[in-house]
């Protein structure tokens, strides 16, 4: 049986609405000793809101729905008693999300375990007659409708999508390495462009830590012009703690598509340089992949590791370099906090 191929859901666009109040009520007591006991009419409860919480039970976006509507708030009844007030409807959303309004503006940023959005506001409770009542009025015979909720659109991204992302042109190696050093089973072919979306895979160390790589889109010249969905592929990049260039080294001048790449993240973003990156030298069981080994080590000052994805050759090296970088991301974010 083929096994499935899972792609990583990191934006959505949904719409969040806010559950309506209940509406107040307009009642009179009548007693046995009193016909006229006065108004008793109960206010109605409040809407519930839509909120988002970044927790680390979720990794993607999959179950989150396009539109979320939160629970309306109960009538108010006689006897003056008040309508429950809704339960608010909290969507779990990976550490790592930010939140655009539909002008694409960033109005949140869920960044740490447990921070809350409040997405959509429930509407308040309408009054009911009881609250009317006055020295001049003792009978009011009117009562408030409860509020609207909001109803406001947003697109969620996922900002950190996975520990490492792997950076190359296309048909560089970069899904065969994928499946070699993980389970995950992207498609692999030889024609450029065969992945448009990023796959995760998970890499299983002994003591049972886990890291995740991400098999991006490949780039090409000019990606930060938007050619060839450049952008697009860029943001997949922006996303990853630590980067790792898979170099083709069976190309004439490889250390040119080093070179490429970089300037494609440094117009992207030129943060993107300063995050921790490994020069991957892919293909090294072909003939002429030494003499290109030698010549791209004479034009970067990167650490670079020759490897073959395809025959497994020095991917134990590999796999401790991924973990290295993996420890002193950790290390760094733990001191933030």
């Amino acid at each position: 049986q083929k096994a499935k191929i899972l792609k990583n859901t990191n934006l959505k666009s949904l719409r969040a609405v806010g559950g309506k109040g209940g509406d107040g009520c307009i009642s009179f007591l009548h007693l046995w000793s009193n016909e006229f006991a006065g108004p008793d009419g109960g206010d109605g409860g409040n809407g519930g809101h839509v909120i988002f919480k970044a927790t680390s039970d979720t990794k993607d976006l999959v179950n989150v729905l396009t539109v979320i509507k939160a629970e309306d708030g109960e009538k108010g009844r006689n006897k003056d008693c008040h309508g429950k007030n809704a339960e608010h409807c909290v969507i779990h959303v990976p550490i790592g999300t930010i939140v655009k309004n539909c002008h694409g503006r960033v109005v949140g940023d869920l960044s740490t375990e447990g921070v809350m959005f409040v997405a959509a506001r429930g509407g308040a409770g309408g009054k009911g007659n009881h609250f009317f009542i006055t020295d001049t009025q003792q009978s009011p015979e009117i009562c408030e409708y409860g509020a609207e909720g909001e109803d406001l659109e947003y697109t969620l991204e996922i900002r950190s999508m996975a520990h490492v992302g792997l950076i190359g042109l296309p048909n560089a190696g970069k899904s065969t390495l994928l499946r070699a050093i993980s389970r995950a089973r992207p498609k692999i072919a030889p024609y450029p462009f065969t992945t448009l979306k990023p796959h995760i895979g998970m890499v299983q160390y002994d003591d049972y830590e886990q890291v995740a790589v991400a098999d991006l889109p490949g780039l090409i010249p000019d990606s930060h012009k938007n050619r060839g969905l450049g952008i697009q592929f860029l943001k997949h990049a922006e996303r990853c703690t630590a980067l790792l260039y898979i170099i083709d080294l069976s190309q004439h001048e490889p250390w040119q598509h080093l070179q490429i790449l970089q300037h494609e993240l440094s117009q992207f973003s030129k943060y993107l340089l300063e995050r921790p990156q490994l020069v991957i030298a892919n293909k090294i069981d072909l003939p002429e992949a030494n003499e290109n080994l030698e010549l791209i080590k004479e034009h970067t000052d990167l650490k670079i590791i020759p490897i073959s994805a395809k025959v497994g050759t020095n991917l134990t090296e590999l796999l401790r370099e991924i973990r290295i970088l993996y420890n002193k991301s950790k290390e760094e974010n733990a001191e933030n906090l």
